[in-house]
């Protein structure tokens, strides 16, 4: 995944209003419900950093990290606004970049995140060892391989002009079986907006 269109894209997806407002307070309401004020908490994929800014006042401390420059310095400007929580830092890396620093966190967010990487499998196992035991790992991806023959040649030609990142197209069984055969329990889950499915999913890493 090339940051490439993302450092490109940052200006104008930061002005970009959301879309499906009730789906995200609904999606931020539910996230909210399962953190907890002791807790640090890790959001991977954070973009210009509004959800991160939301959910702080929430938790103990939040690190939020996108591996797009673009994205990481708008994030970074916001936290100069005088309303802008103490208690967040913004950081560009990857997940192995936080793997490889061995942190742990109480719960890792990851948000229009999942459908973007190429490895989604080995996305969520390094989220798990990014997780403290019974840690929680709470994320909503897009899902669109039950209509994958629609949204493919669609997201295909726009790719060709650049205009598109890489999408991968997973149905909802898919995604919450990759994050069981992770080594999760899956405690909370919805679509948010239905059509097309954003699968919301909390899920506890599972300790033997």
């Amino acid at each position: 995944m090339s940051s490439r269109f993302w450092d490109k894209t940052a200006p104008k997806y930061a002005l970009s209003p959301i879309k499906d407002m009730e789906s995200y307070r609904t999606t931020m309401e539910r996230t909210k419900a399962h953190l907890d004020q002791g807790d640090e908490v890790l959001e991977v994929g954070c973009g210009t950093g509004s959800t991160a800014l939301l959910l702080a006042p929430n938790v103990k401390s939040l690190t939020a990290s996108d591996f797009s420059d673009g994205m990481i310095r708008i994030a970074t400007d916001k936290l100069t606004a005088p309303e802008a929580p103490g208690n967040v830092s913004f950081r560009q890396a990857v997940i192995g970049d936080h793997v490889a620093a061995g942190e742990r966190y109480d719960a890792v967010l990851a948000f229009n995140f999942l459908h973007l990487v190429d490895d989604v499998p080995g996305a969520i196992e390094q989220i798990r060892t990014l997780l403290k035991p019974g840690g929680l790992f709470i994320s909503k991806s897009v899902c669109l391989g039950s209509k994958a023959w629609l949204f493919k040649p669609l997201i295909g030609a726009l790719q060709l002009i650049g205009k598109a990142p890489h999408v991968s197209f997973l149905t909802i069984e898919q995604l919450d079986g990759h994050i069981r055969d992770a080594g999760f329990k899956i405690l909370d889950e919805g679509c948010f907006p239905a059509s097309p499915p954003s699968r919301f999913v909390v899920a506890k890493r599972l300790d033997t």
